[in-house]
């Protein structure tokens, strides 16, 4: 099972993805998380404690380790590099385990424009399509908002594309952004997962304004996940209503 998940910054992708997680490792399944957000924050979810924190850095700013994948310094642009750079060790040799989840942090390039042609995304690039094709009885991957990662050549491994949003016509304006583009590049594979709910009323509102996607659930707003992040612990141990919330919806991707 491979699911990414994305959303408008804020909405509560890293929390969704801690959960399913922990949630999945739980069950006895092979858990490989890989935060792809340029602000990873995915170990505070899951409550990885500090001297396996400090073990974590994103691929994207290991200058010495691109320079020597690619045989060019990052920030290059144009000029001669390998484009399919040896990627394989990767996953294990910068990855940290704690109670059944790998959790690898791969970041991300920070570019204007379309894209860009430079070591560090040939890195990245390589990365993401190894990390499709390996044989993890789980891959999730917590990402920002968009599907820039995802391309034609990789979008088959996807078994589901989460799109988190909350309750309002912001949120899903971006998940109906995150939707086109997605459709674009032919991933069909998409659900809506709501955040934040506070009533039924609110529940409606996203099922009648879903896009058109399947609402695999949702999770209700609770200020203890606030608690449990200034308290340092998993979310999924400290608010069980959660917890009990995205197994239904693992239960539903079965």
């Amino acid at each position: 099972m491979k699911i990414a998940v994305t959303g408008k910054g804020g909405v509560g992708k890293t929390t969704l993805t801690a959960l399913m997680a922990q949630a999945y490792a739980d069950a006895g399944r092979q858990v490989l998380a890989v935060d792809a957000d340029p602000s990873p924050c995915l170990a505070g979810a899951l409550g990885f404690p500090p001297e396996l924190r400090t073990g974590l850095r994103p691929i994207a700013e290991m200058e010495d380790l691109i320079e020597e994948r690619t045989g060019a310094k990052p920030g290059t642009i144009g000029g001669f590099f390998s484009l399919n750079p040896r990627v394989d060790d990767l996953p294990e040799r910068f990855s940290v385990v704690h109670r059944g989840v790998r959790l690898l942090e791969m970041g991300a390039v920070d570019v204007g424009g379309t894209g860009c042609i430079c070591p560090e995304s040939a890195l990245l690039k390589a990365l993401f399509t190894h990390l499709l094709l390996r044989r993890e009885d789980v891959l999730l991957l917590d990402m920002y908002a968009g599907v820039e990662h995802l391309g034609r050549a990789t979008v088959d491994f996807v078994d589901a594309l989460l799109v988190v949003a909350e309750p309002t016509r912001r949120s899903l304006g971006t998940a109906a952004h995150i939707k086109k583009l997605a459709n674009d590049i032919g991933l069909q594979r998409l659900y809506l997962v709501g955040n934040k709910v506070r009533n039924e009323e609110e529940v409606r509102f996203l099922e009648a304004e879903s896009l058109g996607l399947p609402l695999l659930g949702y999770l209700p707003a609770d200020l203890k996940v606030q608690e449990a992040d200034r308290l340092g612990v998993p979310v999924y141990d400290y608010v069980p209503e959660l917890r009990e919330a995205v197994k239904g919806m693992i239960g539903r991707l079965s």
